[in-house]
């Protein structure tokens, strides 16, 4: 009997999982549960207990109770918080107060807006105090016109206390102005509490130093970049030992997202891309300096750990999903390498659909590699029969494409409309090796666009793939290429669909926030007429220059604050498509940044998506 299949509806009834740690005994796992509500328009959240062994959920209201919390110090005597503090004069009427219900806005250096914020003069600081009520709270960054935790996604585990409650480490990119911008030189600040001085750990990196994290023997270890202004470089796992500092993973041909230490101090536990999936890692502690770390690859499968939670004896405790599933919580035995799903979150739901089948192919290159492809087919697949395909391409550019289970881009819900989906790992991306990675970077309408081309050509020639019903969709970079592939894809595909993608390198350079992304991605300005890298990719792979070749439809979204890729990047788009007479369509969310997480603003995003390849495929 033919199952049920997702729909964009059921999609946006799935519970979403968040595990929050291991409870004070170590017996319970503590989780929350965000469930969207289309008819109110919010998420609502509730906080559960469950067994690690499995079990019951139990509901709880305050998970203080429940959780070890990591913000009181040690010896338990005091206790760290963040909050806002107004430090820089930058609205109208912190100039001319009698002026109040002004709107005005000024500015003298960039960093005025950041991810979907304006700047007005507010810093994240943090803060410890007695732990006791109405204790008076002391700033450790007073003054200091920078953030902790960082903007736009930082929390508070970007502060942590000394294992002796003697000190304070915290991460901060302490630049302003412009040259914030235009940097990624993020570091790990040691805040003395006895002294008050503040000491930079990592002064003699240049990149990002994030998430510090202490063994329970007191080894400090952290993520670390080396480039500045890149921000998709290989991430390591650096160690501070006895003084010295030991890059783990140095040797090792990939790159970090999150790590655990191991309960016996030994090794580090982490997560990492790896052909097209996220695996779980390991790396031991070398006794020596010199002695390089090894570095081994713990799990394998058509999933993605997304977080490590704790571990309980032999167990693991960690977050996967896979491009059926949205993410559960399961327990990984070290020993006997199996796994136990612990929670149900959208269990039942799912038992009521229909899967879709998720197959790794390769397709080879222009330039002769191996190309992993994942190709994502409806329920009820029948060979015999014909299907409209849809070539996905990926954001970044350089996020791995793996196992992961969007509530936008959504291959169950795009497979269960009746579509095939191509979703190659093109070039740019982790997880197979950092050349295959770092190769996008300058290069982005170069081998990439031939990748694409191979991939779906590749698997066109199969005889359930309908050449003549081609689509071509993706953000971010993937809406780029979306624009670029209009250009030169020699009547292919037969529409496109283009979410917060850069149509215009040049106004993209200008309107961007984060202007380290532009300067390292498109090798410099665009006034730098005598940089021949920079004036490739704001000529030759500029989309805008390629616009006398667009003759397909295509569909153009875009969240009104999103500053990383602005308006007025699908502006131009659309604009251009409508003058040429090319059928388009623009489809704008106001209040919405680089997503989209409204509730029923995702809805019409959903069915205006289906709506569209209705209409033109």
């Amino acid at each position: 009997m033919t199952q049920n299949r997702m729909t964009a509806e059921l999609l946006w009834q799935l519970g979403r999982i968040t595990a929050l740690g291991l409870s004070k005994d170590k017996q319970n796992i503590v989780y929350k549960v965000n469930t969207p509500s289309i008819e109110e328009n919010k998420l609502d959240t509730k906080h559960y207990f469950i067994p690690i062994e499995g079990g019951n959920p139990t509901e709880i209201e305050d998970t203080n109770s429940i959780l070890d919390n990591k913000k009181i110090s040690p010896d338990g005597k005091l206790l760290l918080s963040h909050q806002e503090v107004k430090l820089q004069k930058i609205l109208g009427k912190d100039f001319y107060p009698e002026l109040d219900k002004s709107e005005v806005q000024i500015y003298d250096s960039l960093n005025y807006r950041h991810w979907d914020t304006w700047n007005e003069g507010k810093f994240n600081h943090v803060f410890y105090r007695e732990n006791k009520y109405d204790a008076p709270q002391i700033d450790i960054m007073e003054k200091e016109l920078f953030d902790c935790p960082q903007k736009p996604f930082g929390e508070d585990e970007d502060y942590i206390w000394s294992p002796d409650s003697k000190n304070i480490l915290y991460v901060s990119k302490k630049k302003t102005g412009t040259e914030y911008a235009i940097s990624t030189n993020s570091n790990i600040f040691q805040f003395e509490l006895e002294t008050a001085k503040t000491t930079n750990l990592t002064a003699d990196n240049l990149g990002y130093d994030v998430a510090p994290q202490f063994s329970a023997s007191g080894i400090l270890a952290w993520l670390q970049m080396q480039r500045d202004g890149y921000e998709a470089d290989k991430n390591d796992i650096i160690i501070l030992k006895n003084g010295i500092k030991i890059n783990l993973t140095a040797h090792w041909d990939g790159t970090v997202d999150n790590f655990l230490w191991s309960e016996d101090n030994q090794k580090i536990y982490f997560i990492a891309p790896i052909d097209g999936t996220k695996q779980l890692f390991e790396v031991n502690l070398p006794e020596k300096a010199e002695v390089q770390p090894q570095v081994q690859q713990i799990t394998d499968g058509y999933f993605d750990i997304t977080k490590l939670i704790g571990f309980n004896n032999n167990k693991i405790i960690v977050s996967r999903e896979d491009t059926n599933h949205a993410a559960e919580i399961f327990s990984y035995d070290l020993i006997e390498k199996n796994w136990q799903q612990i929670t149900n979150v959208n269990t039942d739901i799912y038992n009521t659909i229909a899967l879709s089948k998720t197959e790794k192919r390769y397709a080879t290159t222009t330039d002769g590699k191996k190309m992993l492809v994942w190709v994502i087919f409806p329920p009820d697949f029948d060979a015999s029969k014909k299907y409209p395909t849809l070539l996905y391409c990926q954001g970044g550019p350089q996020s791995a494409l793996s196992q992961f289970y969007s509530f936008r881009w959504n291959f169950q819900l795009m497979a269960a409309n009746g579509y095939i989906i191509i979703a190659p790992n093109r070039r740019g991306m982790p997880g197979h090796g950092v050349e295959w990675n770092e190769q996008i970077s300058k290069d982005w309408g170069g081998q990439v666009m031939d990748d694409y081309l191979s991939a779906i050509d590749a698997v066109s020639q199969e005889t359930y793939v309908d050449t003549n019903r081609l689509g071509c969709v993706g953000a971010s970079y993937g809406g780029y290429s979306v624009f670029y592939l209009a250009g030169i894809h020699q009547n292919r595909f037969k529409t496109f669909i283009a979410h917060d993608g850069v149509f215009n390198t040049q106004s993209m350079y200008g309107t961007t926030e984060e202007i380290f992304f532009s300067n390292w991605d498109f090798g410099g300005a665009y006034w730098e007429k005598d940089n021949s890298v920079a004036q490739k990719a704001y000529n030759e792979f500029n989309p805008i220059n390629l616009i006398n070749n667009w003759n397909t439809p295509i569909l153009i979204i875009q969240g009104g604050k999103d500053f990383r890729v602005p308006i007025g990047q699908a502006q131009e788009a659309f604009q251009a498509s409508q003058l040429l007479g090319i059928k388009s369509r623009f489809l704008y969310f106001p209040e919405e940044n680089h997503w989209v997480l409204n509730p029923q603003n995702a809805q019409i995003w959903q069915r205006e998506f289906f709506k569209w390849l209705k209409e033109t495929l």
